[in-house]
């Protein structure tokens, strides 16, 4: 056993001298490339996992793209009235709908973090009782600024009368990274939410809830706040740059591990 054990480490520190003493020789004319083993491992595996982030940073211009291609086509239909039955929300998503009803502040969240010109604030989110049933809708009515602290909420005036909203169906996305629930913990309704999660609302809420959320239409009349709703490609350019600059990595690596590891030879390798 103990020859086996003193076998086994001869052959590891062998393998560890042949890899330390490994090189990748070149020559060319005056030009030599001798590049050793673990420099070569390195640049092997930060090329392309560079030139990978590259790449998904374009494919994420490519999908918010193709996102707002298919928002500018679904505003070209005409506004599609909501009734008080649940509807699927693919067939809403990103077209003009209209709703009929009265706004339920007692159910209104205020969605927190949301900043406008460089001021932080909420965004008002109020659940409309579509007029025919007992179905409602969630509207988002816009931007308000924060209130003296935070532990006093601003003053969100809302309509009391039958009012009708037109605006943008949206679903929520919930997808990404999250510190903590949208919903703060707490017994019974919390005002105050990081985001929206429609699941985690609908499980609050006492009533069937439609599965988009409308942002109501800048020119709305309908108890509306700040509404500047930022276009579905924003941000493309930044993707862009962001893939700029890794591509920039991955070259500027390549460049660097040829040039540290080339040498001019003084003697051309002789001609037989």
């Amino acid at each position: 056993m103990r020859v086996r054990r003193a076998m086994t480490g001869v052959r590891l520190r062998f393998a560890g001298k042949l890899l330390l003493h490994f090189r990748l020789p070149w020559r060319s004319g005056r030009l030599q490339f001798n590049a050793g083993f673990w420099p070569t491992c390195a640049t092997a595996l930060l090329i392309p996992l560079l030139a990978g982030l590259g790449l998904w940073q374009l494919d994420r211009a490519a999908v918010k793209l193709r996102v707002q291609a298919e928002y500018d086509r679904r505003q070209e239909t005409p506004a599609t009235r909501l009734r008080s039955r649940l509807e699927a929300p693919e067939v809403l998503r990103y077209r003009r709908v209209v709703a009929r009803g009265r706004f339920e502040p007692e159910y209104q969240i205020l969605l927190d973090n949301r900043v406008h010109q460089g001021q932080a604030g909420y965004h008002v989110v109020t659940p409309l009782r579509i007029e025919d049933g007992n179905v409602r809708v969630l509207v988002n009515r816009g931007w308000v600024a924060l209130g003296p602290d935070r532990a006093q909420l601003p003053r969100i005036e809302t309509p009391e009368a039958l009012v009708e909203v037109e605006g943008v169906a949206t679903v929520p996305q919930t997808g990404g990274f999250h510190l903590g629930g949208a919903r703060p913990p707490g017994v019974g309704w919390q005002p105050v939410w990081q985001y929206l999660d429609s699941a985690e609302y609908a499980r609050q809420a006492p009533f069937a809830l439609q599965p988009v959320v409308i942002l109501l239409d800048p020119a709305s009349p309908a108890g509306g706040f700040v509404r500047h709703w930022a276009r579905l490609d924003a941000g493309i350019n930044t993707h862009r740059g962001y893939a700029f600059t890794w591509f920039a990595l991955a070259v500027s690596l390549a460049a660097i591990y040829i040039l540290v590891n080339t040498r001019t030879s003084d003697h051309a390798k002789p001609k037989h």
